[in-house]
């Protein structure tokens, strides 16, 4: 059985990058890891991965004044290959053929991944700039040795949101979901099976993140949100009602599918300790569909104390709640701007 990125990542460490770096500098405080962009950060890499950017690459976190000699010591050094894989190759992002050990400092990789400076006391907006993927790609891969521990602190430190900004945007995704549900119903009602379809698929996102923030867990991208959404211990219930909407025939079952699974994540919300409503659905007026009731969104959101997030609009929330633009989500400076 083929390795997965992450263990052919620790064995090229291990075996070559490590002892060189070690040989030339003895005692250096640094720190391997595979991070950044990959499916093998997150461990969901397999053979179909291996087709572009997957292979020998590598995180070396050095202080800042050996960023360059380091890469170029082991530009010189390293073996054209390792475990049958070729170590200098171009990438979707970069066309040279070159070694792709990523040489720089821990604050450097971060502050690239999340557009913010993770070493320093983060305000409301950054929170709200930083993307489930951006801190998975900073956090979620495997380390392999951090003498400095710097890597270590950042990591800690993007754990979860403040527990304000949490429940900012918990309220969010339930006022985004107040916005929509009752579409499902209406669309249908007119024949627009198309619409209510994709109002439901819509929204079976938003219930997905949802998901993810009551677990207090960071949501992927789309390509691995559903497969991330599944793993949850408790949310993971509102898997097989999710998938009974979006293949349903008909808009009162699509509606039930969904209304079940905001019920599911209710109840998850209930055991974290987060305020709740009884109910969060009720009738939409006086016709036949269901919506959101206010209570879901106003009592998380009267929970908040800071004053600097609760100052922050109604159904905002974070740049992935306003925003499935890729080319905002994967840029930090567009997030920030």
């Amino acid at each position: 059985m083929s390795p997965s990125g992450a263990e052919l990542s620790r064995s090229y460490f291990e075996h070559v990058v490590g002892p060189l770096v070690e040989a030339r500098w003895p005692g250096l405080p640094y720190a391997a890891a595979r991070l950044g962009s990959g499916s093998d950060v997150l461990g969901l890499d397999d053979a179909r991965s291996r087709d572009h950017d997957w292979g020998l690459r590598l995180n070396l976190l050095v202080p800042r004044g050996l960023v360059d000699d380091v890469d170029t010591h082991l530009a010189e050094h390293l073996p054209d290959s390792f475990a049958g894989h070729p170590v200098r190759f171009a990438t979707t992002w970069d066309p040279a053929v070159r070694h792709r050990v990523q040489v720089e400092t821990a604050r450097e990789l971060a502050t690239s991944r999340l557009g913010v400076d993770p070493t320093t006391d983060l305000t409301v907006g950054d929170w709200l700039s930083i993307t489930g993927q951006a801190v998975l790609e900073v956090t979620a891969g495997d380390v392999f040795a951090d003498g400095a521990g710097e890597l270590d602190g950042i990591r800690r430190r993007l754990e979860w949101y403040p527990d304000d900004v949490w429940r900012h945007v918990v309220a969010v995704d339930w006022a985004r979901l107040a916005q929509e549900l009752p579409f499902v119903g209406r669309t249908g009602e007119r024949g627009d099976e198309l619409g209510s379809r994709v109002v439901a698929a819509r929204l079976a996102g938003v219930v997905m993140h949802l998901g993810h923030l009551l677990e207090r867990r960071w949501a992927p991208y789309s390509k691995w949100l559903g497969t991330s959404f599944t793993r949850l211990p408790r949310a993971a219930a509102a898997a097989a009602p999710l998938e009974a909407a979006l293949t349903a025939s008909d808009w009162h079952r699509r509606e039930a599918g969904l209304v079940l699974a905001l019920r599911t994540l209710c109840r998850v919300q209930a055991d974290t300790g987060l305020p709740t409503a009884p109910d969060p659905v009720e009738p939409f007026w006086d016709r036949p569909f269901l919506g959101v009731r206010d209570a879901a969104v106003s009592v998380v959101a009267e929970s908040i104390l800071d004053p600097a997030v609760r100052l922050l609009p109604r159904g905002v929330g974070s740049v992935e709640q306003w925003s499935d633009n890729v080319d905002v989500l994967t840029h930090p400076r567009r997030r920030i701007e």
